[in-house]
């Protein structure tokens, strides 16, 4: 079983917690500085390390549903930099889609989502633009990485997301596809430590006024994708931009099937519920329309 890891704020300090918290329970956590987490999971053997620095002191135990505990997306840094990014049409049930041109193979498409403070927690809404044309939730591992002050990237563990975008500015023109994918991205707040899952499947259910209006499943694990997982991510940081120091890198691997292909429309108010059962892991979204503005 991975270690699984999670930062929080409460009443003004930073605490750790080890697990995941069934809901209703009391949470149990563990005061840490900042950034001594951080080193913990760049040393060699990053669960021991963990385990070491949560035993150095005295666990608080905070009531389920207080207000004053706030979880934190994984490794979010509070003054660096940090950018959300990932990859389109990466699975097998895309196949035919997947490409390669002048008889050499095809390469992963990478995509830019968002800064890491654009992310959002669970619990918190996804804001879209005003007059989306077809959005589309996307079930996802994350993978989390942080350059060291070499530029090397650093992978420390895997989480889930819902990169929630635009398919229908895609299916316009793919010249879209960037604009489509400035929506907020939904990120669960566990770090799990080890490689990225073969299989992380569960099912999504779309919420309309308090009734289930449409659910199905997904299989977002590295089997189920049609590249391999080096292979992205050698993409990925082949560009120097994306290996400056200190840089946190939330890294999208692309989902499989999803509401839109079901012929489904996701509505403003709509709440996005997805259940990765193979591993705990919950991420309860509503999606808000935003309100059109100009700058001029």
């Amino acid at each position: 079983m991975s270690t699984i890891v999670s930062e929080y704020e409460y009443r003004g300090r930073r605490y750790v917690s080890l697990g995941i918290t069934a809901p209703g329970e009391p949470q149990s956590l563990h005061p840490v500085a900042e950034g001594r987490l951080l080193a913990a999971l760049l040393s060699p053997d990053a669960p021991a390390a963990v385990a070491a620095l949560t035993a150095e002191t005295e666990p608080v135990t905070v009531t389920a549903g207080d207000p004053a505990l706030q979880a934190l997306p994984p490794l979010l840094p509070t003054t660096g930099p940090s950018l959300v990014s990932g990859f389109l049409g990466t699975h097998k049930s895309k196949a035919d889609a997947i490409v390669g041109h002048d008889g050499q193979p095809p390469l992963p498409k990478w995509f830019f989502k968002g800064l890491g403070s654009w992310l959002r927690r669970p619990g918190q809404p996804l804001v879209v633009p005003a007059e989306p044309v077809i959005l589309v939730e996307e079930p996802e591992v994350v993978l989390v990485f942080v350059n060291d002050e070499a530029g090397a990237p650093r992978y420390l563990g895997y989480t889930f997301g819902n990169d929630l975008c635009d398919i229908g500015l895609h299916r316009i023109d793919p010249g879209y596809t960037p604009s489509g994918k400035l929506c907020d991205t939904g990120l669960a707040t566990h770090l799990f430590l080890g490689e990225p899952p073969r299989s992380a499947t569960g099912r999504t259910v779309i919420e309309r006024d308090g009734q289930a209006v449409w659910e199905g499943k997904f299989d977002c694990g590295a089997d189920a994708l049609f590249f391999r997982v080096s292979d992205l991510v050698d993409r990925l940081f082949s560009f120097p931009a994306l290996r400056r120091p200190g840089l946190v890198n939330y890294v999208l691997t692309g989902a499989d099937r999803s509401s839109f292909h079901d012929g489904f429309r996701i509505a403003d108010g709509d709440r996005i519920v997805i259940d990765v059962a193979s591993h705990g892991a919950v991420l309860a979204n509503t999606v808000r329309f935003g309100g059109g503005a100009s700058a001029f």
